[in-house]
This record gives C-alpha cells, sequence and structure tokens, in this order.
C-alpha cells in the first residue's frame, strides 16, 4: 500500500544554511504521527516544502503514490494534503459559519458564489453543520471571529482545514497559544478525525504529543535523529540529551 505522504531525499539550501538534509520519511495511511524537534531543528521548513510554499533544492515529495513537487500548494489541497498554521490564518471578520462556508464552497469549486448555497444548497448546510458539531463550534457559528476565545479560534481553523476533505492534515503546533484549560479540547478534537485522515501533528507540547501520537519522528538540525513509538522515544538517550536537554549518561 502506498504511504499516505512521503518524502525522498529532501534538501533545502538557503546558500550555505541547509535546513533540511535529505530528509527520508513516511506518513502512513491514518497514522497519528507527531514531528518534533527543538527550536531551529527545520520543521517549519520542511513543513513548507511538504505544502509547497518552498520548493526543494533536491528529493521528492510524494503524496498517495503521485509526486507532487512541483504542485503549487493550492493544487496540493486539491488533492488533499491540507494545513493548519503556528499562527491562525482566519479572517477576523468572518463568523465561523461563513468560514466553513467559504471552505466547503472553495472545494466545491464554488468561487465567489461561495456565500450563497450557505441556507440555499441543503447539501452545503448540511456539511457546514457537521462540521460544526465535530469540532463544538455550533454555539458561536453566528459570532465574529476575533471575539472568540483564542481555542475556539484554534479549533475553528482545523474545522475549517478538515473541511476541505484531506487525505492528510498536517497540524502545525495547534496547542499554540492555548491556555491550559483550552487544550483538551485541541486534543479531543484532533484525537476523534476520522481514521482515513492521515494526521502529522508538529508540537512543541509533549503532553499533547505522546498523549496523541501513535508515532514520533525526531528532527534535529535538518535531520531525522530518531522515529519510533512514544515509549522508544520518550527512553531514547539522544532524544533526551538533545530535545530534553538531559546529560548522555542521565
Amino acid at each position: 500500500m502506498d504511504a499516505a505522504l512521503e518524502t525522498h531525499g529532501l534538501i533545502k539550501r538557503f546558500g550555505g544554511i541547509v535546513p533540511t538534509k535529505g530528509v527520508t520519511f513516511r506518513l502512513e495511511q491514518g497514522a497519528r504521527h507527531a514531528l518534533i524537534g527543538p527550536n531551529g531543528a527545520g520543521k517549519t521548513t520542511f513543513v513548507n516544502l511538504l505544502t509547497g510554499v518552498l520548493a526543494p533544492s533536491a528529493g521528492r515529495v510524494v503524496l498517495g503514490g503521485e509526486d507532487i513537487t512541483r504542485l503549487r500548494p493550492e493544487a496540493r489541497v486539491r488533492r488533499g494534503l491540507v494545513r493548519t498554521f503556528q499562527i491562525n490564518q482566519l479572517f477576523a471578520d468572518l463568523t465561523p459559519l461563513e468560514t466553513l462556508a467559504l471552505a466547503v464552497g472553495e472545494r466545491r469549486q464554488l468561487g465567489g458564489d461561495w456565500r450563497r448555497p450557505v441556507g440555499a444548497d441543503e447539501g452545503v448546510s448540511a456539511e457546514i453543520m457537521d462540521v460544526a458539531e465535530r469540532f463544538d463550534l455550533v454555539d458561536v457559528l453566528e459570532l465574529r471571529t476575533d471575539t472568540l476565545p483564542y481555542g475556539k479560534q484554534r479549533l475553528l481553523e482545523i474545522a475549517a482545514a478538515f473541511a476541505c476533505a484531506p487525505k492528510v492534515l498536517l497540524l502545525d503546533e495547534p496547542a499554540a497559544g492555548v491556555p491550559e484549560a483550552e487544550r483538551r479540547d485541541i486534543l479531543n478534537a484532533i484525537t476523534a478525525l476520522p481514521d482515513d485522515v492521515a494526521v502529522l501533528l508538529i508540537e512543541h507540547d509533549m503532553d499533547l504529543v505522546f498523549s496523541f501520537a501513535r508515532r514520533i519522528s525526531v528532527l534535529v538540525d535538518g535531520a531525522l535523529m530518531a522515529e519510533g513509538e512514544p515509549d522508544a522515544i520518550a527512553a531514547d538517550p539522544r532524544v533526551r540529551a538533545v530535545y530534553l536537554g538531559e546529560g548522555r549518561d542521565g
């Protein structure tokens, strides 16, 4: 079976700086996978290469068996590779209802007419409500996004990504900036994602990582240093030394 997403010898150079150094990576179908690493490890560059924001200097990106290395970001989204961002990219003056309608409308290729089907098209309306219920947004659908608690805004961004019908969903630090009391909502939402969606979580919150992931990859200085099940990663002395800041002898 083809991987949901994989890279082969992925390299990115910015002059003499090489933030991605020959990364070969595989995300299985239906994966619950986390990518961790210290600040400056190259995680953001790697995600930007996966999503087409950056073009690689060498190597390939393959989605469901198709080489997408040269495709633009929007073409990757149409093929099912969708991401969220460290800092949310929501439209502050839209409501969650409008945001979800925009995501569904874009996927259905409604273009500038995306507002009209809300309420007029039963299929679109039903899909929006299904997504809103999944992410606990029904009670805030008519509120401006910039008035929502930050945890709700993060849930809305994940919901909008989910409304794009991803085969692979990349979650770039979804808990960043979210108050501790609201992080459980983020975990519950991503844990409940359908099994046919492969999820790659890029995150610094280790409680979230180890509660969610079935497999973890550790990126250090632009290269994969370790990969395995959570217990193995937690016990790996290299990870403890480099990522957790512990001495190699303890």
